[in-house]
């Protein structure tokens, strides 16, 4: 029997077991199999290593996604980290490749995975609260959202848990300098039923603005943590 003599329930589950380019590369050899490739069904869990890895052809965002994550450990992501007043050209121009990528990401998240259930985010340094906040109102069954090493992230995200995420049971902000431990008490006192985990991330130093006066002491140790 030749595989395109299989019935869709069969063919989907043959390109289960083969990861986002090998099941572009099967569905490039018929149009049933790109058909196939482009069943939503076959794309319930996404998972990334790079923001690169989003500008591929190799996915189908859908409402059967459920769990997406987007995880990003490179020597680049130091560079994300520090802040856009103390970049060089040089990093600025690393950072300027890429520091979209992940915003417009979750936009078509927003728009067409009204059904996810977890999302994880690690090492995306330019993820604003906003975006934060998009998935929750447009997820509204989310139910874990997992933050770590995401820079702009601050307690703005944490209201949004408050007022947007009524179904999570899991928040996790894990070394996320700029998330304060007002914030995360605001999450406990409003939402006790969320499991809330925040690793380092309100004993971190926060950003300081670049017109603020800061003393020479938290001057130099903010130096020292990029070194």
């Amino acid at each position: 029997m030749h595989i395109t003599e299989l019935n869709r329930e069969c063919l989907l589950h043959l390109f289960s077991f083969l990861d986002k380019e090998s099941r572009r590369s099967l569905s490039l050899t018929c149009l049933l199999l790109r058909e196939v490739f482009l069943d939503a069904a076959l794309w319930p869990v996404l998972s990334f290593h790079s923001p690169c890895e989003l500008k591929r052809d190799n996915f189908v965002l859908g409402s059967s996604l459920r769990y997406l994550s987007v995880c990003w450990h490179s020597s680049r992501v130091k560079v994300c980290n520090i802040e856009d007043w103390m970049k060089t050209m040089f990093q600025k121009d690393i950072c300027r490749k890429h520091e979209t990528l992940v915003s417009d990401f979750l936009s078509k998240v927003c728009n067409r995975c009204p059904n996810l259930l977890s999302l994880t985010l690690s090492g995306c340094g330019h993820i604003t609260d906003r975006d934060v906040a998009r998935v929750l109102q447009s997820c509204a069954g989310l139910r874990c959202l997992r933050l770590e090493n995401c820079v702009r992230v601050t307690d703005e995200a944490l209201r949004a848990v408050v007022a947007y995420g009524h179904s999570l049971q899991t928040v996790q902000v894990d070394f996320c300098r700029n998330v304060t431990r007002a914030g995360l008490q605001r999450i406990q006192d409003r939402r006790p039923s969320i499991h809330l985990s925040a690793e380092r991330s309100a004993d971190m130093i926060p950003d300081i603005k670049q017109e603020e006066k800061v003393p020479f002491g938290r001057t130099l140790q903010k130096l020292l943590q990029y070194s």
